[in-house]
């Protein structure tokens, strides 16, 4: 910020390469032949299973003749057979909803359009969403894990896209709560929120090698060192917006938390958008 920049990295190539390093380890973690992996074959402790027998009894005291329920409570019931998260699915059908209307088929929906008044009939827009949601629920409502797993797959292979879009979005919110410092641009801030990010990225890293370490070796401990770790990542921002910014404690742990909840809501936005574009694009 003093104009001394030749000893340091630039923050773009710095970024760019860190959150190259971070998705690339990222998804070693938790891919599996070319697909997310969940813990759907995961056992379920005997509490859980014991709650979805109940559960599967009263369903199927509404809907006798349901022969797909009467299968799966069998399963359920049986303890010499695994019953896993996945077999959650098997007596539930999906149904995608992106707007009000459950048509059964295109033909249908069509009809419906053409008895109504030309000013009341949906846009281009909504007939598009209403065709895929009819699109999308003809093709997983009888395989609902199956979409759940695609729609993981690809809200996470756009995560790095979304973190990209958030970093502008993010220097937006500390210009907007440091708008009376006239000394620092939008520039400084988007400098600030990379610095951030990739120490953002570092701290994950360590925390998703510990959470491996853990599995392997069954040490508790590091389950602590986790929790430590991600409340430092939390009191680094703190102290670097009091570093970078230079102003009292006071007013920069007030801003912090300003900052920290209005970011909070801005990501989750973002993750609802990049989920409904991943549930269109199923």
């Amino acid at each position: 910020m003093l104009g001394r920049r030749a000893s340091y990295l630039h923050p773009i190539k710095m970024y760019v390469f860190s959150s190259a390093i971070f998705f690339l380890l990222f998804f070693s973690f938790f891919n599996e032949n070319g697909s997310i992996a969940f813990e759907v074959n995961k056992p379920l402790d005997s509490k859980t299973r014991a709650e979805y027998v109940k559960k599967l009894e009263n369903k199927l005291k509404k809907d006798t003749g349901n022969v797909k329920l009467q299968a799966v409570l069998a399963l359920a019931k049986d303890t010499n057979q695994i019953f896993a998260e996945k077999d959650y699915y098997r007596e539930a059908r999906l149904n995608i909803s992106f707007i009000n209307g459950d048509y059964k088929n295109f033909e249908e929906y069509d009809s419906i359009e053409k008895t109504l008044p030309a000013k009341k009939r949906d846009g281009w827009i909504m007939r598009r969403l209403n065709k895929k949601q009819i699109e999308l629920n003809d093709k997983y409502r009888d395989n609902p894990d199956e979409a759940i797993k695609k729609l993981a797959d690809g809200l996470l292979h756009r995560l790095p896209y979304m973190l990209f879009v958030s970093l502008p979005l993010f220097a937006w919110i500390l210009n907007l709560v440091y708008l009376r410092r006239k000394k620092f641009y939008f520039a400084d801030h988007g400098v600030f929120t990379i610095h951030l990010y990739v120490f953002s990225f570092i701290i994950l890293l360590l925390v998703f090698g510990l959470g491996k370490l853990e599995e392997i070796t069954q040490w508790d401990f590091l389950s602590v060192i986790v929790g430590i770790l991600f409340f430092g990542l939390f009191f680094y921002f703190y102290k670097a917006m009091r570093k970078f910014y230079e102003q009292k404690r006071g007013k920069t742990f007030l801003k912090f938390i300003l900052v920290s909840i209005i970011s909070f809501v801005m990501m989750m936005i973002l993750f609802l958008i990049f989920m409904f574009f991943s549930a269109v694009t199923l």
